[in-house]
């Protein structure tokens, strides 16, 4: 049994076994089900769209090295916000925190509205009712990870594990029943995307990409919770995205090699289509099953790290201060509820708000890993003595670039997509205001 957790202190008790769990089970989702269509309406040719996926791996894999550096540096609940705070003082950590928070909210609310889409080609009745059963999800998630962290973190290793072998299932199904797809057909679509304007293309596919890898920084909000961050945080967040790094590259190949690309192109739904085309409509009610299964790993691992953002934040007089109440299980008992309920707000918001959740999270979570690449090479600056158990290699070339590269997807961003943008531009706006009326009611 779990001793209760002092004073509002989160529990240690989670391991590598867990961090790699939570970064495969955070990451892999919604994104690798119900973006491959619309990446492949944006780019129309097999290489290019690989080639996007490569880049973004490259950036992932980098990018987890900044958060290792910085994670097992200033172990603590919160991830970039703890790092953004610690670099460039209270304004930009708070600025930091609860764009990465808000960020989750939206991508909870879309991943939630997308299981629901699932449950719906399941059972056609709840077509009617996607919003409600969207809701019901969260509340029930909610409900279940109050009950402790100990049980929160084996669900989500168990989840994960199935997710992992059921993706890498569906690659086999496809290069051993599928055939490859004719030449002629692709040569015919990357003509027309030719005829676009490619640079926004690839911006709009980046955009998407990006939504499907996020979640590679996962474990670095639990490493007050870890038991040995120093020696488990690098081993479980290099570890989790090789594999999703590994996962996404077939999943991608085969869904190439066995959907024509006119047909992937206006495909809602890449992997359940695949397997519909190959065995017929049986076999893709099973995948389906299997698909919402998978973004309940992913919903059910962003319940559990949003609210430890604002759980660190309030500790920090940055947040509603009753944020930092933990109950005896280890769970941020006010910070989860909070959470699942503005992700309802968002679902509950307007007709067309769950088809732009995606991009406006995206945009949120690049500027937390803009803050988190700037954070590495200040803190190096003006910490040199810090302990350091992990240093990032290549700096400060890596986190620079990186940090370049994020700008830019960000400007790109705003031209290319202004409509989810602006939701992002007026919270930065009104940011400093709420900041002093933050610090004012918590007389800090």
């Amino acid at each position: 049994m779990n001793n209760p957790a002092p004073s509002n202190q989160l529990l240690k008790l989670l391991g590598v076994g867990f961090g790699i769990a939570v970064t495969v089970g955070g990451t892999i989702g919604t994104g690798i089900l119900r973006k491959p269509g619309p990446i492949a309406e944006q780019l129309g040719d097999p290489w290019l769209i690989m080639g996007i996926w490569v880049a973004v791996s490259i950036y992932a894999v980098l990018g987890v090295m900044c958060a290792i550096e910085l994670g097992v540096s200033m172990p603590q609940a919160g991830a970039w916000y703890v790092y953004a705070r610690r670099a460039f003082g209270n304004y930009f950590g708070f600025l930091t925190g609860i764009t990465s928070w808000l960020g989750t909210v939206a991508a909870l609310g879309f991943g939630a509205y997308t299981m629901s889409e699932y449950i719906a080609l399941l059972l056609p009745q709840v077509n009617e009712y996607l919003r409600l059963t969207a809701i019901s999800i969260l509340i029930l998630l909610m409900g279940f990870h109050l009950l402790g962290t100990k049980s929160g973190g084996r669900s989500q290793e168990i989840m994960s594990f199935l997710k992992a072998i059921g993706l890498l299932a569906f690659v086999l199904i496809c290069f051993i029943y599928g055939s490859d797809v004719p030449q002629s057909q692709v040569v015919e679509t990357t003509r027309n995307v030719q005829k676009s304007a490619l640079i926004l293309s690839i911006i709009t596919a980046l955009q998407a990409v990006f939504y499907t890898f996020d979640g590679w920084h996962t474990a670095a909000y639990f490493a007050e919770e870890n038991t040995d961050p120093a020696k488990n945080l690098p081993k479980s967040m290099m570890g989790g995205v090789l594999l999703i790094v590994f996962i996404y590259l077939l999943v991608n190949a085969a869904i190439l090699y066995v959907l024509p690309m006119d047909q992937l192109a206006n495909s809602k739904l890449a992997a359940a289509d695949a397997i519909l085309l190959l065995f017929g409509e049986q076999s893709a009610k099973i995948v389906t099953l299997f698909l919402m299964l998978s973004i309940l790993g992913m919903v059910n691992a962003q319940t559990m790290f949003a609210p430890r953002v604002i759980y660190g934040m309030s500790r920090d007089g940055l947040f509603l201060k009753a944020a930092q109440k933990v109950n005896k299980g280890g769970t941020p008992s006010v910070a989860m509820p909070l959470t699942i309920i503005c992700s309802i707000l968002l679902i509950m918001s307007g007709k067309d708000t769950c088809a732009i959740l995606s991009d406006i999270a995206t945009f949120f979570f690049v500027m937390s890993y803009a803050a988190g690449f700037a954070s590495v090479v200040q803190i190096r600056k003006i910490e040199p003595n810090l302990p350091r158990p992990y240093k990032i290699w290549g700096f400060p070339y890596v986190p620079i670039g990186l940090l370049i590269v994020s700008l830019l997807f960000l400007i790109g961003a705003v031209v290319n997509d202004l409509n989810s943008s602006k939701f992002a531009l007026i919270f930065l706006a009104i940011s400093y205001p709420l900041y002093l009326g933050v610090k004012k009611l918590n007389g800090v």
